[in-house]
């Protein structure tokens, strides 16, 4: 009997061991699932707390947000006076400082509408006031080149007191709000041509080229312009295209492969020329031969397209 009950107990050992080992795992994923869940719950702890914070944060800035947006108002009527001024000084580029007006005024209608900004909404708004800065400043640098006008450009934002004292988070907020803006600098980079000369020329026995306005004596059309200076967009090589629209409606060009791609999509142009642009103002002159091809009397328009862009047109007419 007793050999049977010790054979039982070495049968019965392996067994035990693995009881005893199951036991153990199941006490530490007990331990473990223990901790995981006294972590989430700190974290939801943390989440609340840090959420509690920033509404306190906004309710505490609200009164800093309002002179700030105060301040952007007064700011951007500054700019609206000088681009009133610059008009005046130099008329052929009032089409182009319009648009740049009405943006200014869009933002200012913005601060009416919204008396109660957020401070991420304050800085996008702050963002944008520099873009429409710099590119004033450029307008201001081309049309008063040789100091004829004394511009004095007034800003009411004092940058020691419109520090905010912001989280962690708000700051990545405001991080990925001045990514999305870039769309706004894209705009502001846009180019502008002005200074338009534009016509039919005829051939002259020297081989000289002359002006006519004779549509029978025309055999190359041409494009004479600037390019302004813009010192936020790229540099480097620009293709210019130069379309050319006869009374019908038609463009010209001698292929009909000359097409390219611009915001409002895919358009035919009758030649192009090739710069290399530095951030400077430009002159530029694009020519389209003719070959033999007869013109029709009336009104041509011309518009003239760089990075995809149209920035500036012209217009001219043929007897």
């Amino acid at each position: 009997m007793s050999e049977f009950t010790e054979t039982s107990k070495k049968n019965n050992g392996p067994y035990i061991a693995i009881i005893l080992l199951l036991l153990l795992g199941l006490a530490a994923m007990g331990f473990m699932w223990s901790r995981k869940n006294s972590q989430l719950n700190a974290c939801t702890v943390e989440n609340t707390q840090l959420n509690a914070d920033m509404a306190g944060m906004n309710e505490m800035m609200q009164g800093y947000v309002g002179n700030m947006s105060n301040d952007l108002k007064t700011d951007f009527k500054n700019m609206l006076k000088t681009y009133d001024a610059l008009i005046a000084k130099d008329k052929s580029k009032a089409d182009s400082l319009n648009v740049q007006k009405a943006k200014i005024q869009d933002l200012i209608d913005q601060l009416d509408q919204n008396k109660k900004m957020t401070a991420s909404q304050i800085y996008k708004m702050r963002k944008e006031n520099e873009t429409l800065r710099t590119i004033m400043k450029g307008y201001v640098r081309q049309i008063d080149s040789l100091n004829t006008m004394n511009l004095k450009l007034t800003s009411v934002l004092d940058e020691t007191t419109t520090k905010l004292n912001t989280t962690t988070q708000e700051r990545d907020d405001y991080k990925q709000q001045a990514e999305t803006s870039a769309d706004q600098v894209k705009k502001g980079s846009r180019l502008q041509a002005f200074n338009f000369s534009s016509g039919g020329y005829r051939m002259k026995l020297n081989n000289l080229p002359d002006p006519t306005n004779r549509a029978k004596q025309v055999v190359q059309i041409k494009s004479a312009f600037s390019l302004s200076e813009n010192p936020i967009t790229s540099s480097g090589k620009k293709s210019v295209y130069m379309q050319v629209i006869n009374p019908d409606g038609k463009v010209i060009q001698s292929r009909t492969s000359n097409t390219v791609q611009t915001e409002n999509g895919v358009v035919a142009y009758s030649d192009k020329k090739d710069i290399d642009y530095q951030n400077q103002r430009i002159d530029i002159a694009i020519y389209y031969d003719l070959r033999g091809e007869e013109l029709i009397k009336g009104n041509y328009k011309v518009k003239i397209y760089c990075d995809g862009n149209l920035v500036g047109s012209d217009s001219f007419t043929l007897k």
